[in-house]
């Protein structure tokens, strides 16, 4: 089944470092960092590096069901941890899940309701006294010769004591192993979502600032104001000239993002990416599950590099990208197993200006 395109953009934005003493994370929770939280029902899996093969870290994880469907939907975006592996489209790997929607349990009205903890334990006081005491004689009158006593072991004493017979040996194939490694994690951060065109209505001082940043930007990298309407009113007009990059998509995106610089990814299903570089050479890779077509889904934005830091200090450096693009299967195809999509990352052009 094909799901229709979504005709909004969502806009993600950083709202706020997780605290995990106070803050409980689950897969409903869109966020960066941290750990992924799977659902129930789905196996965990150890991505690696399709480069290197070292431990990917987890950087992004979104909650994202489709509107006609039954199933929870989460992706996951990984990356690898070394700096030579981030900055390439290999170095990461963007997961895909789903757990069908599930109606709260409710008692079966046919089963009676559970007895009370003390219900079953009445007559604990009772143990080992008979109805009718027993004066003791015989059937005759005489003294009947007492039986001897049957000893009652608590059954968790023996198994108890079975145990402490057993030897537990570490196989000798463990013993040999090396430890396994784990990938470093990220500060976790909440994500909250709004839609980019609530955002046009905004004019507070951060957007005025952020505006004012693109004209400067717009001016020093080659995109000059010829023009605008009388009493500074409408839309200012721009004369395209070359930028001094090179990269004139690079300017384009920089001014569609202007309206929020700080979103920390786009998501739009089935709409257009925003590149920063350059456009897919070609469509996406088939989905190797059912064999269909893919469509875009989000990406990650420059933003987001700006948070992603170690928990722990010392290690390698930061992914570091332009954009993420990840695209998914048209059909969100499911068999019970997670599912790995496509995503391509591009680099930031400035970057080659300080390499």
């Amino acid at each position: 089944m094909a799901y229709p395109a979504q005709e909004s953009t969502l806009v993600g934005l950083c709202d706020g470092e997780i605290d995990p003493r106070r803050h409980r994370c689950s897969f409903l929770t869109n966020k960066v960092g941290g750990l992924p939280d799977w659902p129930p029902d789905v196996s965990p899996p150890a991505p690696s590096c399709a480069r290197c093969g070292a431990p990917l870290t987890h950087v992004v994880q979104v909650y994202c069901p489709l509107g006609a469907s039954s199933y929870h939907r989460n992706l996951h975006l990984f990356a690898c941890p070394r700096a030579a592996c981030s900055g390439r489209t290999d170095g990461w790997k963007v997961l895909r899940s789903q757990s069908l929607e599930q109606a709260p349990s409710r008692p079966d009205p046919a089963q009676g309701a559970p007895r009370p903890a003390t219900d079953w334990c009445d007559s604990a006081d009772d143990w080992g006294v008979e109805e009718e005491e027993d004066d003791g004689l015989g059937p005759d009158g005489g003294v009947e010769e007492a039986a001897a006593p049957q000893t009652h072991e608590d059954p968790e004493l023996e198994v108890s004591s079975r145990l402490q017979d057993l030897c537990l040996a570490t196989p000798p194939q463990l013993e040999t192993l090396p430890p396994q490694q784990e990938a470093p994690v990220l500060r976790a951060y909440f994500v909250s979502v709004v839609e980019e065109s609530d955002l046009c209505t905004e004019e507070d001082a951060d957007l005025r600032h952020a505006q004012r940043l693109l004209r400067d930007y717009e001016k020093r990298e080659g995109l000059v104001v010829v023009g605008e309407t009388q009493n500074g009113g409408g839309e200012e007009k721009y004369e395209k000239t070359r930028a001094r990059h090179g990269d004139a998509v690079f300017s384009g995106f920089m001014k569609k993002i202007a309206l929020c610089p700080q979103q920390v990814l786009r998501y739009c299903r089935g709409g257009q990416p925003l590149c920063v570089s350059s456009s897919l050479s070609a469509a996406p890779p088939a989905c190797p599950s059912c064999g269909g077509g893919r469509t875009f889904e989000l990406q990650l934005m420059p933003a987001l590099v700006a948070l992603l830091r170690w928990t722990d200090s010392g290690g390698e450096a930061e992914p570091e990208f332009g954009t993420v693009l990840v695209y998914t299967c048209r059909s969100s195809c499911w068999s019970g197993s997670v599912l790995e999509e496509f995503c391509s990352v591009q680099s930031d052009p400035d970057q080659q200006l300080f390499t």
